[in-house]
């Protein structure tokens, strides 16, 4: 069941939101070379602590997942997709990094991710990023009353195909409110016009996953739950949360 947002719920998403943002901008500021994947988790949970919030990724177990996920924040480095587990490493300089993070507030979500070179910076790794996140603007931009959910799918793949990169298989956001995943699917891969049309008042995450080979395929490490890609090239991923209204979509994941 798709649930509409009023107003005055969007505003309690942004509370929650804007602790998300917190949260990456202080898990970015901490990520340099030689620092553990587990001290970025921490960071995490001082900042949920400090705003008085909580993580809905901690201890959440899905039906497919063979164990509830261990930790506050999902830290996913080169070729780990989404879903990497932050412990047991470090950063290495030159890694490209994705941090994806969700806080509630008061019994609203929010969700957001975004990627970024560690250290020093390559060529390939700044455009993969620089795509990514330019698919996700286009996508928040096609987020209008109207419009079709392969109207914001489309504007995803389009511009990944475009710059010769892959979607990542079974990628994709979803909507988002009382609860960190809820319906709709939003596809990252889709056909202008066809999907379910766009209403004021629908919430949901908009999350690009872009593999730099320009192949779909991905795989899951030993631990259940980290996706890579399958040829073990590197993946960027960003992602917002926002909702969609008649002057246009409104980000509720920003500082």
């Amino acid at each position: 069941m798709v649930n509409y947002r009023t107003p005055r719920e969007w505003e309690r998403m942004r509370e929650a939101g804007r602790v998300v943002a917190r949260i990456l901008r202080d898990v970015r500021a901490a990520a340099e070379p030689g620092v553990p994947l587990a001290e970025l988790d921490a960071v995490a949970a001082r900042t949920l602590k400090e705003h008085q919030a909580t993580s809905p990724f901690l201890h959440y177990k899905p039906s497919w997942a063979p164990m509830p996920y261990p930790a506050n924040i999902c830290v996913s480095v080169n070729d780990v997709v989404v879903h990497g587990i932050p412990a047991g490493g470090v950063l290495r300089d030159g890694d490209l990094v994705t941090v994806d993070a969700g806080a509630t507030v008061g019994g609203y979500c929010g969700d957001a991710a975004v990627s970024f070179m560690v250290g020093t910076p390559d060529e390939g790794g700044t455009r993969l990023i620089e795509t990514t996140r330019l698919a996700l603007e286009r996508a928040i931009a096609a987020a209008v009353p109207g419009n079709r959910m392969g109207d914001v799918a489309a504007a995803i793949e389009g511009t990944a195909r475009e710059a010769g990169y892959g979607i990542a298989d079974g990628s994709g956001g979803h909507g988002i409110g009382t609860e960190m995943h809820e319906d709709p699917p939003v596809p990252n891969k889709g056909r202008p016009g066809r999907g379910m049309r766009l209403r004021e008042g629908l919430t949901i995450a908009i999350e690009p996953l872009v593999t730099e080979s320009g192949r779909d395929e991905t795989g899951i490490l030993p631990d259940g739950w980290s996706v890579v890609t399958a040829d073990g090239s590197r993946a960027a991923h960003f992602e917002h949360s926002i909702a969609v209204t008649a002057d246009g979509p409104v980000v509720l994941t920003a500082l």
